[in-house]
């Protein structure tokens, strides 16, 4: 008796086969506009995606504290390895830019958080 013949065995066989590709599959990348991660404390920050290019984000602040800060930008990337950006260090009063960009091979920029 052969198991893989019939319309309910192969049925049931596809339905497997569905349902196992379908949880291979990688989850997307969540929505850049998604809640942003806390941002260090004295710092005023504002995070975004390059106009041109996509896959490269940002995030300029502005450090209101007393004491100087090191922050860098990190970058969800999707499909590619995450990436941090350059660590800027600011004196109080003092503003600057962190910069980052995701690998082509992915689905780019998912989300985007200020590291302190």
């Amino acid at each position: 008796m052969n198991l893989f013949t019939g319309k309910r065995t192969r049925s049931v066989l596809r339905a497997l086969v569905v349902a196992a590709a379908a949880t291979a599959l990688p989850s997307p990348a969540t929505s850049a506009t998604a809640a942003p991660a806390a941002i260090p404390p004295g710092l005023s920050c504002h995070t975004g995606k390059h106009a041109v290019d996509e896959y490269t984000g940002y995030a300029l602040c502005r450090n209101n504290g007393s004491q100087t800060q090191t922050f860098w930008v990190h970058l969800v990337c999707g499909w590619a390895p995450d990436v941090d950006g350059n660590r800027v260090t600011l004196r109080p009063g003092e503003s600057g830019q962190s910069t980052a960009h995701c690998g082509k091979i992915g689905t780019g920029i998912g989300e985007i958080h200020v590291r302190p």
